[in-house]
């Protein structure tokens, strides 16, 4: 039976931003010390997958070895254009819905400098497919990283602006959840599930913008306009 499980970068801790930039981009095995509930939840059920597809009756007399087919990716940031979870479509749809209002965004996205790791929501539903329908003996292993691109919340505005050339945005700092973000890695290393089972991203940061979110919630606004002139 296969079971797949999408798991997050929040699995990871590390524990300042000293270390972070020294380590670069961190591997699977490399700093799973979560420093939220989220995270914790996260890295348990990987856990309990590899027990159940390796270790599961290990002591049981009629015991088969055969487990559960257990697979995980350890998704980024995701941006969608239907809901708000990241820092992307928060800035596009605050100027397209409510155009006055302010964004609430960590400082960590803040800060021109600090970059976080995200993926357009169309190449983490290909990821999951790839990985669901990869023959049980290409994989290396249980958990994968993936990546796609990282940049800072000063190009997401930029960006905004330049589709939306009036919008006005500013950026309200939370120290407690620049914290969290800060112990993410920046770039994860993801050569195995390249390796392993063809994963390469189709959005970069570009066209995640031009193609999917300011196409999408361009379509939003048009429809609010003629919702409100009725």
């Amino acid at each position: 039976m296969k079971f797949l499980f999408p798991s997050s970068i929040a699995a990871y801790g590390l524990p300042d931003l000293a270390t972070k930039a020294r380590v670069g981009r961190v591997k699977e095995h490399q700093w799973n010390e979560p420093t939220t509930m989220y995270g914790c939840n996260k890295l348990y059920c990987e856990h309990l997958g590899r027990y159940f597809t390796r270790h599961y009756r290990q002591l049981a007399s009629d015991a088969d070895g055969r487990g559960v087919d257990f697979r995980s990716i350890r998704f980024p940031g995701l941006i969608s254009a239907l809901t708000v979870p990241a820092a992307a479509p928060a800035i596009m749809r605050r100027r397209c819905c409510t155009p006055r209002r302010k964004v609430n965004l960590t400082p960590a996205l803040c800060v021109r400098m600090c970059r976080f790791l995200s993926m357009a929501m169309p190449d983490a539903i290909k990821a999951l497919l790839l990985l669901i329908d990869a023959p049980a003996k290409n994989l290396s292993r249980l958990v994968y990283n993936i990546g796609s691109f990282n940049p800072t919340a000063g190009q997401f505005r930029d960006l905004a602006i330049k589709a939306f050339s009036k919008a006005k945005i500013s950026f309200e700092p939370d120290i407690k959840r620049q914290a969290i973000v800060d112990s993410w890695p920046a770039e994860v290393d993801d050569t195995p599930a390249r390796q392993d089972w063809g994963w390469s991203p189709d959005y970069d940061l570009q066209r995640a913008f031009e193609e999917y979110l300011i196409r999408r919630f361009r379509n939003d606004t048009d429809r609010n306009k003629r919702r409100w002139r009725r």
